[in-house]
């Protein structure tokens, strides 16, 4: 009985061993990276291949819906918006389904990039872009099917689709010249209200330079477009902790008025202890 166990053992072994042996898929898979302009674009895809067959209207029926590919869904990642047939596309994954013609391919960008192959129901509210894009005749015959990012510049990129004797190429707009814009304007305008509230604050609480605390705070106020009582009371402290009571009971007056305005109790209640202190006064219910 030992030697059967021993023996049916020793078996589910070598079968387990068997199992494990790997072998070349038949359609490989590929990921490409690219950053255009500021953006990172991330393509995930299988490669079948021709192998002697007939592909589009053959393999690939023309006028079907198609994976695009093989196994799951091709999927393609961004970064950041971009701009698919005047379509804004927002930052996130998207699979990359077809519907390959002789002379024009459909090709469309679905919200839902987790299926294996093709949706089992097809959402028509998920298609966040759909362009329709040329078919160019190869020199040559293209055995593998290949995706590329083709034609690179810092605002746009060709998705190409290549394979048998077919290449399509499906442009993408990026918004790196608004980006670098509003990063130029942004420095080379010096900074912002917000800048200089945050270095006036902690100037402040770090006990650093509380002159300069108080021309930042100045600053900031003078750059806001609407007031705010979190930033007049900022100027309240740095105003008195500078040793100028008239200032600070003066910012923290409209810092009260403005709190009062929005109804924040709590400023509310700091600008009328801080009042009273510095007036040295009893402070008062009303």
């Amino acid at each position: 009985m030992k030697k059967l166990f021993l023996f049916a053992f020793v078996s589910a072994l070598s079968m387990t061993a068997f199992s494990q042996i790997e072998t070349p898929a038949a359609s490989p898979f590929q990921k490409i990276e690219q950053k255009v302009g500021l953006t990172d674009v991330t393509l995930e895809y299988s490669r079948p291949s021709m192998k002697g067959r007939k592909i589009f209207g053959d393999l690939v029926p023309y006028n079907k819906l198609w994976r695009t590919g093989a196994n799951a869904n091709t999927k393609i990642t961004f970064s950041k918006d971009v701009i698919i047939g005047g379509n804004n596309v927002k930052a996130g994954s998207y699979a990359v389904y077809t519907k390959p013609n002789a002379k024009v391919w459909e090709v469309m960008f679905y919200a839902d990039a987790n299926n294996w192959g093709t949706p089992q129901e097809w959402d028509a509210t998920k298609v966040v872009a759909s362009v329709k894009a040329n078919v160019y005749d190869m020199p040559m015959a293209i055995e593998t099917f290949t995706m590329s990012f083709d034609d690179l510049e810092s605002n746009s990129v060709n998705l190409g689709l290549l394979w048998e004797n077919t290449y399509v190429g499906v442009p993408i707009q990026f918004m790196t010249d608004k980006a670098v814009t509003a990063s130029i304007e942004k420095v080379m305008g010096g900074p912002s209200s917000n800048d200089y509230y945050a270095a006036a604050v902690y100037y402040l609480e770090a006990d650093k330079d509380i002159n300069k605390a108080k021309m930042w705070i100045d600053k900031a106020i003078e750059m806001r477009d609407q007031p705010a009582f979190w930033y007049y009371r900022q100027q309240s402290l740095i105003y008195a902790k500078s040793g100028d009571k008239k200032g600070a009971i003066a910012a923290a007056k409209k810092s009260l008025d403005l709190a009062t305005e929005a109804g924040n109790e709590d400023y509310i209640a700091l600008n009328k202890k801080s009042i009273s202190v510095w007036e040295g006064k009893p402070m008062s219910d009303k």
